[in-house]
C-alpha cells in the first residue's frame, strides 16, 4: 500500500522548519562568543617614551689667577736714614735675607739714587735733615716715574707716628726698633704688589 509522503511528514515538517533555523542561530552565536574568547584582546601600544636628556656639563670652576711673579732679577731696596748704625744694621738683615740694598742718608741722595737705578721698595725715617721722610714719600708719590712705588716708614718718634697715619699710600709704618721677622714678611710682600692698597672707607 503507497504511503502519500506529504501526508505522512505533515506534523512533523513545521516543527522541523522552525527548529532548523533556530539551531543555526544558536550554532552562529557559540561561534561568535568563542572567537571572542579565544582572541587575545588588543592591548594600546604605550605611548612612546620621552627622548633621554642628555646630561648637563657643570661649569668648570674659574681658577683663581696666579699671584703676581717677583720681579726679574735681584729685588732692589732702598734704605734711607740719616743714621749710619741703623742704615747699617737694617742693610744687614735685608742683605741677610737676599735682597740688594741701595742706602742714603737724606731725601736729597734717595732721589738722585731713584733716577739712577730701579728699585722695587723703599724704606724712609722720617726725621732727617736737607729732605726729611714726610717730603721724599710727597716727591715720590708725585712723580710718574716713581709713583707706584711701595713706601715703608720707620720712625723712633711717638709724637711723628700720629702724623705719619695720615699720610696716603704707605704700605706700613715700623717704630724703631723693629721685629726683624715683620719687617722682612713685609719686604717680601711687597715685592709681589703693584699698586698701593685700598684706603678702608
Amino acid at each position: 500500500m503507497p504511503f502519500d509522503l506529504p501526508e505522512l511528514l505533515g506534523p512533523f515538517l513545521l516543527p522541523l522548519l522552525i527548529a532548523i533555523p533556530l539551531a543555526i542561530v544558536v550554532i552562529i552565536i557559540s561561534t561568535r562568543r568563542g572567537d571572542d574568547v579565544d582572541e587575545p584582546r588588543r592591548r594600546e601600544p604605550p605611548p612612546p617614551r620621552p627622548p633621554a636628556r642628555a646630561p648637563v656639563a657643570m661649569p668648570e670652576p674659574v681658577p683663581a689667577p696666579p699671584p703676581a711673579a717677583a720681579p726679574a732679577g735681584p729685588v732692589r731696596v732702598l734704605l734711607v736714614d740719616d743714621s749710619a748704625v741703623v742704615r747699617a744694621k737694617l742693610g744687614k738683615l735685608l742683605q741677610g735675607a737676599g735682597y740688594e740694598v741701595l742706602a742714603a742718608r737724606d731725601g736729597v741722595e734717595a732721589l738722585e739714587l731713584l733716577g739712577q737705578q730701579h728699585v722695587h721698595v723703599l724704606i724712609t725715617d722720617l726725621e732727617m735733615p736737607n729732605k726729611d721722610g714726610f717730603e721724599l714719600i710727597a716727591d715720590v708719590q708725585g712723580s710718574l716715574e716713581t709713583e707706584d712705588l711701595p713706601i715703608i716708614a720707620i720712625t723712633g718718634h711717638e709724637e711723628l707716628q700720629g702724623r705719619v697715619t695720615q699720610v696716603q699710600g704707605l704700605y706700613g709704618i715700623f717704630k724703631k726698633p723693629w721685629h726683624d721677622r715683620e719687617l722682612l714678611k713685609r719686604v717680601e710682600t711687597l715685592t709681589h704688589l703693584r699698586k698701593p692698597p685700598a684706603l678702608p672707607a
